[in-house]
């Protein structure tokens, strides 16, 4: 299936760009959700009558991503957890836990947003967390987790 993408999809392409992509990804995610349209004629005709406003509204998402990171860039926040003598949480920390300290102090983040590569955090500690806020803009922040 081909598609012309209407927004910055990360390893896929950027705004504009003719892609082909399985049937079921196009048909499922990328349609329904407003981020391609079929690669026809008439598409294409009326994707070049709306590139500027398309390129423009990425631009803006793009400066408003990056104003956010540069607010967000190296800060520490600290999460209390119940944890055991050694050191080991009773549960774990997530990214609906890092969401909601972020949200305490005052930044807006979606849970899509946080990158745990290692999956969720199980002890006390200092880590390093990735938000990735837009394809090209990610934002390094401090976490610690601290014992209840």
């Amino acid at each position: 299936m081909n598609v012309i993408l209407l927004e910055k999809m990360g390893r896929l392409g950027k705004v504009g760009d003719q892609v082909k992509v399985r049937t079921g990804y196009g048909r499922n995610y990328l349609l329904p959700q407003g981020k391609a349209i079929l690669a026809n004629p008439k598409n294409i005709a009326i994707f070049e009558e709306r590139r500027a406003e398309l390129e423009a509204k990425a631009a803006e998402i793009m400066k408003a991503a990056e104003a956010r990171a540069a607010k967000m860039h190296e800060k520490h926040f600290k999460i209390s957890a119940i944890a055991s003598e050694e050191g080991k949480l009773y549960g774990s920390v997530g990214t609906t836990e890092i969401v909601e300290a972020l949200k305490q102090a005052g930044h807006e983040v979606e849970k899509r947003e946080v990158c745990l590569p290692n999956g969720t955090i199980h002890s006390l500690g200092e880590y390093d967390i990735e938000l990735q806020l837009h394809a090209d803009v990610s934002a390094n922040i401090h976490i610690e987790i601290v014992a209840a």
